[in-house]
């Protein structure tokens, strides 16, 4: 079946989003610039991939600064780069055909030529394309390993997630309730904490705009104090949790997104000595720490899927010219789990 994009061709112009200006402060629309390029032509053990589905990260805000990035830097003046899910529409590779759909970091941009090293082929049919972004991609991962492997659940254990209305929040919680655990959850609205009650099966959520006292709040329904803090979010939230850990609690540090375009920032309030009175852990990863277990991962997550145990919600924007406002979206606590932008309407 054909999509009503699907007649695009290389011979079509090549939407791009480019980084124009590094932030000050929250992106704004004036940092980015959609323009029209030639497409790309692949040349001798080459590709092009149309892209269907780019992933929007807070991951990639730092990745706008200079030096201030685990990964490489985006270039001013060139498309920006994610997580996209992709079709091959012309191929000079022996292991990638015409048809085939890939999970690869493109550029914001409607074709891109790859040589396919760090191509891989996704299935339709073992799961929707979206989920390649999300629940059984890079946010799905985040929330296993760094909820298994550093957060150790046990059963009867208090774990709080923070962020909790996002992709990788919404992973971490309902894995802990797998593991017999109470869980409690942030979010920033009344529709995202009725989902994740009601829907998820979080034990209680708490809304961190309109709670007067966060700690207060925290302590209320974590009346047993906190053995897992899962940290998606840092600031205020991170500061209330830590001052209600248990003795030998984990803290996880998955991501930071209200510190992010705060350049003063270090999160300077987590104080040490909190962790040396509770002989208590913190870590913080990047999922390529466990990139060589991400089959584990797919196999674990695919699973519960089809077993009904764990649940996924997605906000999609249509069109490559929406990316940088969906972008944007993340840092005002508008988007609603794991945001994606769908550039091709796909019959997926």
């Amino acid at each position: 079946m054909q999509s009503d994009n699907q007649a695009d061709n290389q011979n079509t112009t090549n939407r791009q989003v480019l980084l124009v200006k590094r932030p000050q402060g929250t992106p704004t629309l004036d940092d980015f610039k959609v323009v029209d390029a030639e497409v790309p032509t692949p040349g001798d053990g080459e590709m092009l991939i149309q892209t269907l589905y780019l992933s929007v990260d807070p991951g990639m805000r730092s990745m706008m600064e200079e030096g201030k990035s685990h990964t490489t830097a985006f270039e001013l003046n060139k498309p920006l780069t994610g997580r996209s899910v992709g079709r091959v529409v012309e191929s000079n590779l022996k292991d990638f055909a015409e048809g085939d759909y890939v999970y690869e970091r493109l550029g914001w941009q409607h074709y891109s030529v790859s040589d396919g090293s760090q191509a891989q082929k996704v299935d339709p049919d073992v799961a929707p394309l979206s989920t390649y972004l999300g629940m059984v991609g890079v946010p799905g991962f985040c929330g296993y390993f760094g909820m298994l492997d550093i957060g150790k659940p046990e059963k009867g254990q208090t774990v709080v997630v923070s962020g909790a209305a996002g992709a990788v929040g919404m992973t971490a919680g309902q894995i802990a309730k797998m593991q017999g655990c109470r869980v409690v959850g942030t979010a920033g609205s009344q529709e995202k904490i009725d989902y994740l009650r009601d829907e998820l099966g979080f034990d209680d959520v708490i809304n961190y705009k309109t709670a007067k006292d966060l700690k207060q709040a925290l302590s209320d329904a974590c009346p047993d104090g906190i053995d897992v803090y899962f940290d998606n979010v840092g600031g205020e939230i991170t500061q209330a949790a830590m001052a209600l850990i248990n003795y030998h609690a984990r803290i996880v540090v998955c991501g930071q997104t209200s510190q992010y375009n705060d350049a003063s920032s270090d999160n300077g309030a987590i104080a040490p000595q909190l962790l040396i009175k509770n002989s208590a852990m913190m870590k913080g990863f990047v999922v390529y720490d466990y990139q060589d277990r991400n089959d584990e991962a797919i196999e674990h997550l695919g699973q519960w899927i089809k077993q009904g145990k764990l649940h996924y919600k997605e906000n999609v924007v249509d069109g490559l010219d929406n990316a940088p406002q969906a972008f944007i979206d993340l840092f005002s606590g508008k988007s609603f789990g794991k945001q994606l932008v769908r550039v091709v309407k796909n019959d997926q």
